[in-house]
């Protein structure tokens, strides 16, 4: 699975971010967190096949870590 910016916030309804490590954007940090997600600020984090990032500007670290993770065999469902 992959999302970036505000995509975290789907998973929220979908009780896919408690114990897992990701980030997103700042604004959203908060919802993660009393959700049970371990926020990281980080241009991308990876956590079992959950591929994060912050916002657009991280797009090509984002990219190049799906691309990376999908190679190994993981499973990876975009959210946006």
């Amino acid at each position: 699975m992959a999302a970036i910016c505000h995509g975290p916030q789907l998973l929220i309804d979908a009780d896919a971010v408690r114990d897992r490590k990701l980030t997103s954007f700042s604004s959203i940090k908060i919802d993660l967190m009393n959700a049970g997600a371990m926020w990281q600020d980080a241009e991308v984090v990876v956590d079992n096949g959950l591929v994060t990032s912050r916002s657009p500007k991280d797009l090509p670290a984002f990219n190049a870590k799906m691309v990376e993770t999908i190679a190994e065999g993981a499973e990876v469902r975009l959210v946006n």
